[in-house]
């Protein structure tokens, strides 16, 4: 029995194959359907999607075939490849000299009609065949061999998609290994710099208190920017902390709980003072999500919204919706707005919006971007609409849990 000649491009042709590893992968409906497809516009019992391996060809996908796959000699596929952009179609096998005393020949269910189209991949390389076969002479018309080159470009682009695939994995697989060094690394440097920083702070207070007779007036000055600036580098590990603890919040990690409930106890963590008016909504709905991942976000929009305010009352309005599958929610205050420019830019890791808070000191540009993450984690999006010195409105979904 002849066997076929080697591809003068066969090692990258196998460079190729293996790099595709689709080599003894599990059955794909995908494949399955197009040979499905490809016996049945062919009139024929057997349709295969097959790879011609070094020594071997194996079966992507079959129909009306119980092998799963066959010595590389006896491969039909092995010929096929061999011209790339045509079919190879053989009426009678037992009539055509490539395969004369070929074994398929003589099995139980016999190959004796073949039609095959090469399957190429991206750089086009050929890597198998998808094939139809038949038990007794049979031959395909022209209709049924441009359905066959049709499906066989179907086959080539699932080959892209499963590239595209396996690229995507990589990516995500590195970026999770990157982000999970830099979190252990944020911790790490967090806990190191906010020991020695508390005790600055301890040990200004210390000072100040033990020590206040022999300071003037200068030298306490000084103590209290000491305290100051050490609060405000603690304050601000801590928002980067929890900037890269937010992607650890998981959307499927739900729970039932009453929504004005969650935000009272907001109101509780933030110490609400006399002159703020927050006006939670006026139907208590229920909610089914991640309240952890929640509180978050409420906690940084309303903090922001107490921060900033510039007037002598500090109105917050929180209102709440829930609509195709989503929670809406929409956080209101009377506050000094942010300009028109930077309404597209606030969301940004470290940017600023210009103003100081009350304390007369900027931001640190983490909060936003913060609840930004959160919210994305949580299947929602974020929008920001504001007018200069008359309010800012933030309005963000929730997928339902």
């Amino acid at each position: 029995m002849p066997t076929a000649e080697l591809p003068s491009n066969e090692t990258e042709r196998i460079r190729t194959l293996n790099k595709l590893g689709i080599l003894d992968s599990a059955a794909d409906d995908d494949y399955d359907d197009i040979t499905e497809l490809a016996g049945l516009i062919c009139g024929v019992p057997v349709a295969l999607i097959t790879f011609v391996d070094r020594e071997r060809q194996w079966f992507k996908s079959k129909r009306g075939m119980a092998l799963c796959e066959t010595s590389r000699d006896s491969s039909f596929c092995a010929h096929a490849i061999l011209e790339p952009s045509n079919i190879l179609e053989v009426p009678d096998a037992r009539k055509d000299p490539r395969f004369i005393d070929n074994p398929l020949t003589e099995i139980d269910k016999p190959v004796i009609f073949y039609a095959g189209i090469p399957l190429k991949a991206e750089n086009g390389m050929p890597l198998g065949s998808l094939c139809v076969i038949d038990h007794r002479p049979n031959s395909l018309n022209d209709d049924q061999k441009r359905a066959l080159k049709k499906l066989g470009r179907q086959v080539e682009k699932l080959f892209l998609l499963r590239t595209a695939n396996s690229e995507l994995r990589d990516v995500k697989e590195s970026l999770e290994k990157h982000n999970a060094l830099l979190k252990e690394f944020a911790g790490t440097v967090s806990h190191d710099l906010k020991m020695p920083l508390a005790n600055l702070i301890i040990t200004s207070d210390i000072l100040k208190k033990e020590y206040r007779i022999l300071m003037d007036d200068r030298g306490r000055e000084y103590l209290g920017y000491l305290k100051k600036s050490s609060l405000s580098l603690s304050d601000y590990i801590t928002k980067i902390l929890d900037h890269y603890e937010s992607t650890s919040y998981e959307r499927d990690d739900t729970e039932h709980f009453y929504i004005n409930d969650l935000l009272e106890d907001v109101i509780d963590l933030l110490n609400i003072k006399d002159d703020c008016e927050i006006n939670l909504p006026k139907k208590n709905m229920e909610v089914v999500c991640n309240a952890t991942a929640l509180k978050q976000v409420f906690i940084n929009l309303i903090g922001n919204s107490l921060k900033y305010n510039d007037k002598v009352r500090t109105i917050i309005n929180i209102r709440s919706i829930a609509r195709d599958g989503l929670y809406e929610f929409k956080i209101r205050d009377n506050g000094r707005g942010i300009e028109m420019e930077k309404l597209e830019t606030v969301f940004g890791l470290f940017t600023i919006g210009g103003h100081l808070d009350k304390n007369g000191e900027k931001g640190h540009g983490i909060g936003l971007n913060t609840v930004q993450k959160i919210v994305d984690g949580l299947g929602g999006t974020i929008t920001l609409s504001s007018e200069i010195y008359k309010y800012t409105e933030f309005v963000f979904t929730v997928k339902r849990g």
